[in-house]
């Protein structure tokens, strides 16, 4: 009869090779009722605890469990000590190239406790990149973490890494008591429960057997907001890297799998991922590599040259059944168009509500609200009167006081067509985009819609935009925008970042959403001519002030 101890093991691998097998399998083995075997399984996971399993069972039952049983005699771990899940059902060449790799970066490991090499700029430069595109207090998981000193620098609320090298995990935990650390393969994370805002894998998919099967595993600890982050080496560096490595510059590697980032891409929508951003970092892993890897790497003929590819994808989009909206209204001398706005404004969702903010008009625009939410008493509406001055203020006020799950800015000089916003409402609430930004330079424009000088403002700004943030923004001041309204709280939140001088808010939102790593889609439009009113945009003062909005942002952005 088999102990007590290990029949948590017996029936988390018995029941792997099916179901119906493991049951029998377990009722002929164990002194216990099958329901008690499986909550032990379940206890022996959440422990991290692991036996060997008696020769006699093993051999008697070779042909119900997994192939690694094959070399149980190998296994080096005892009971109560940290182990890894190894129920990967690889062949026999995937067993062996994981098992050499373990004992690889074991010795490494080893390596490290008295030698440093001159790998440490390249991964300083690693915490810094990853320190701006990962916000402090996230649940963050890094798999193959290595000693943990990446995660540690996140400052994460809850912090979990996990690798395959028990060496590499003992001094983890001994360097970073607060954080877990986990002894497991990247291709099996079955006993890792909850979700994560981040996670990680930084130089690891270069070393796995199956980066497919990984993604995979990963899927099942993604959250709908959950970001993916994964560097890995760019294949002009092999010679390089193969260099510094023969004369003990650099860690020692095996052979690599040198992807290039259209593979990865590939894969990751093979696992279920959706790329959001691509972008190539670290030009000189020295120590005067500074100006190179924050400036030089940008450049157009010198990215391509970069070290490492780093890749931000999303789990593929799920809809949102019926969330409901806000329509935010910036209104500024807008007397003659409120009716319209009550009257075209569809209804979106759930709910639908009108959030009016009136900027010290001249005319009778806040009277004309107050009368008009009079005669429209079936539609949720609320009107405030701005603190402030500009766009920005006005809108800010308005997503403040809004209770619907998307907000919506609709601009009351109405260039915009209200009946064009169920389009943007189905682009967010099918997940095709987290943040939908309107283009008013794709179709052709009515007469007087825009100055001429204002289009080739807007041009500019698109180009730069595009260039700054990665992602295409073909116009960066059409007053039409929508998001989450959970995503703009953070935004919020983090606002100082990019300071306070945008007057229109555009660049605040477009900005804090790239920081956020959203996906960002632009949403073509027909741009009105006016019917009522004239534009309150001052074209030179506030095209300085942009530029200025453009310099910072690039310091805060780009050459980070």
């Amino acid at each position: 009869m088999v102990s007590d101890k290990n029949d948590h093991l017996i029936w988390e691998s018995a029941a792997r090779a099916g179901r119906d097998r493991a049951r029998a399998l377990c009722d002929q083995t164990l002194d216990v009722p099958v329901d008690r075997a499986e909550r032990r399984a379940k206890l022996g996971r959440q422990r991290g605890l692991v036996d060997i399993l008696p020769s006699e069972f093993i051999k008697t039952h070779l042909d119900v469990f997994p192939l690694y049983f094959h070399t149980w005699k190998e296994n080096q771990f005892r009971y109560n000590q940290p182990a890894m899940n190894l129920h990967t059902p690889f062949d026999e060449a995937g067993h062996t190239y994981q098992q050499t790799r373990m004992a690889h970066w074991d010795t490494v490991a080893q390596k490290r406790d008295s030698w440093r090499g001159m790998g440490g700029w390249y991964h300083k430069r690693l915490k810094e990149i990853y320190t701006f595109l990962v916000p402090p207090r996230q649940r963050v998981l890094e798999i193959g973490c290595g000693k943990g000193e990446l995660l540690a620098a996140l400052q994460p609320s809850r912090g979990v890494g996990i690798d395959f090298s028990a060496e590499m995990i003992a001094r983890a935990k001994q360097a970073h008591p607060t954080l877990e650390f986990h002894h497991l393969d990247a291709h099996d994370l079955s006993s890792l429960e909850g979700e994560f805002d981040i996670i990680i894998l930084s130089d690891t998919i270069n070393d796995l057997w199956d980066v497919q099967r990984a993604l995979e595993e990963v899927k099942r600890l993604c959250a709908p907001h959950t970001r993916l982050i994964l560097n890995f080496y760019s294949h002009l560096w092999q010679a390089p890297l193969a260099i510094a490595q023969s004369l003990n510059l650099a860690a020692p590697m095996l052979a690599q799998n040198w992807l290039t980032a259209p593979d990865v891409e590939n894969l990751l929508r093979l696992a279920g991922f959706e790329s959001v951003r691509h972008t190539n970092e670290i030009l000189a892993p020295l120590p005067l590599g500074g100006f190179a890897n924050r400036v030089l790497v940008r450049l157009w003929g010198l990215r391509e040259l970069a070290l490492s590819n780093f890749i931000i994808a999303r789990p593929n989009p799920q809809p949102v059944e019926k969330p409901s909206v806000s329509v935010v209204v910036a209104a500024r001398n807008e007397e003659g168009n409120i009716r319209n706005i009550f009257e075209r404004v569809p209804q979106m969702g759930s709910k639908t509500e009108l959030i009016f903010v009136e900027g010290h008009s001249k005319d009778k625009t806040y009277e004309t609200i107050e009368k008009e939410i009079a005669l429209h008493p079936a539609t949720p509406s609320q009107l405030f009167r701005q603190p402030g001055i500009g766009k920005a203020d006005a809108v800010r006020l308005g997503f403040e006081k809004a209770t619907g799950d998307i907000l919506m800015i609709l601009d009351a000089d109405l260039t915009v067509p209200p009946e064009d916003l169920p389009r943007f409402y189905e682009a967010i609430a099918s997940g095709k985009g987290e943040f939908i930004n309107g283009v008013r330079l794709v179709y052709p424009m009515e007469k007087e819609a825009m100055r001429f000088l204002n289009f080739l403002g807007n041009k500019f700004f698109s180009l730069a935009f595009s260039w700054l943030l990665g992602q295409s923004v073909k116009d960066t001041l059409c007053g039409t925008k929508v998001m989450w309204r959970k995503d703009y709280e953070e935004i919020a939140a983090n606002r100082s970042y990019f300071g306070d001088f945008d007057p229109f808010g555009d660049f605040d939102l477009i900005f804090g959403a790239a920081k956020l790593n959203l996906k960002i889609v632009d949403m073509p439009i027909r741009y009105r001519e006016r019917t009522y009113g004239t534009t309150n945009i001052s074209r030179w003062k506030h095209g300085l002030l942009l530029l200025r909005m453009v310099a910072f942002a690039a310091r805060r952005i780009k050459f980070v």
